[in-house]
């Protein structure tokens, strides 16, 4: 059940493969989005990702036409178009990942998408949550470049996942538990999913994708199974954007890469054994023979 993103072996006995999503909390800003990169540097994440969407693909022409004030414009189209990045920000940030030494990849939202996300030789690709349910054709596309799939499970039932695993094949693939809410309030997050979707799927690696407010969820996931935890960053959560309240600021981010691998350092293997310390103490503490 394990299978290698990069050179990173992702599975119940490896470390945890930590990706912050820097999705669009660049808000169009390339030298935003290179702040973020160093971010997740510094906090010691595996991997930073992004979004592609063709706009015009992933939204009707109602949608696009919609009112939305934003800096872009006054239209849901104008501040969407002002989001995306295109080809020269994509060069200038796989120049500077591979300048800091982290991984990126993307979630491609459709199918030119993934063509152009093809040139960059991504190490995987991460299907959102929206892109799951009636999305089979789209879904063997992904599969088609025959790069590893993580795949998140928002809003999915349980005949949804199970589908997508169907469709998609267990080999390198990674399901992700995830409650698609922004931000997902405490008592929704229903962790223990992780074990059962280990349960459903015993060859495949099981992660996270967070969009809880703190960090103590996240740990706990990586405690109960989660061979992979992603979360949104940012610089601020009160910057402009629907993503930002549900993403973790750069020391939020840091504690929690530390928390995780504390976790790892102490979680042993489970095989009871008495150091020679622990007979030292128990030789000065237990009760001696009264003479």
């Amino acid at each position: 059940m394990t299978l290698f993103i990069g050179n990173h072996l992702i599975g119940p006995d490896s470390a945890c493969f930590v990706v912050a999503e820097i999705g669009i909390n660049h808000n169009g800003d390339i030298n935003i989005a290179k702040k973020l990169i160093d971010v997740a540097v510094e906090a010691g994440c595996n991997a930073v990702k992004f979004q592609k969407r063709t706009i015009d693909l992933c939204y009707t022409p109602k949608e696009l036409a919609a009112p939305r004030e934003s800096r872009w414009g006054t239209t849901n189209g104008a501040q969407k178009r002002g989001l995306e990045f295109g080809e020269v920000e994509f060069d200038e940030i796989d120049k500077y990942c591979r300048e800091k030494g982290i991984m990126w990849f993307a979630s491609p939202w459709d199918e030119p998408s993934v063509d152009f996300l093809e040139k960059y030789n991504p190490p995987c690709y991460k299907i959102a949550s929206s892109r799951v349910r009636g999305e089979d054709a789209f879904l063997r596309y992904v599969r088609s470049k025959g790069r590893p799939v993580i795949v998140s499970t928002g809003a999915c039932e349980e005949e949804h996942i199970k589908h997508v695993v169907d469709v998609l094949g267990e080999e390198n693939l990674v399901v992700m538990h995830c409650v698609l809410e922004y931000p997902a309030p405490e008592g929704v997050l229903n962790l223990r999913m992780i074990q059962t979707l280990s349960r459903w799927f015993p060859n495949v690696p099981i992660g996270y994708s967070g969009h809880e407010v703190g960090l103590p969820h996240s740990v706990m996931a990586a405690v109960l199974g989660a061979s992979m935890i992603e979360r949104h960053i940012t610089l601020d959560r009160s910057m402009y954007g629907s993503d930002q309240a549900a993403s973790m600021e750069p020391s939020g981010i840091k504690h929690l890469v530390r928390d995780i691998r504390i976790w790892e350092r102490e979680r042993g293997d489970g095989v009871k054994r008495v150091s020679e310390n622990e007979l030292k103490n128990w030789n000065k503490l237990k009760r001696k023979p009264i003479a």
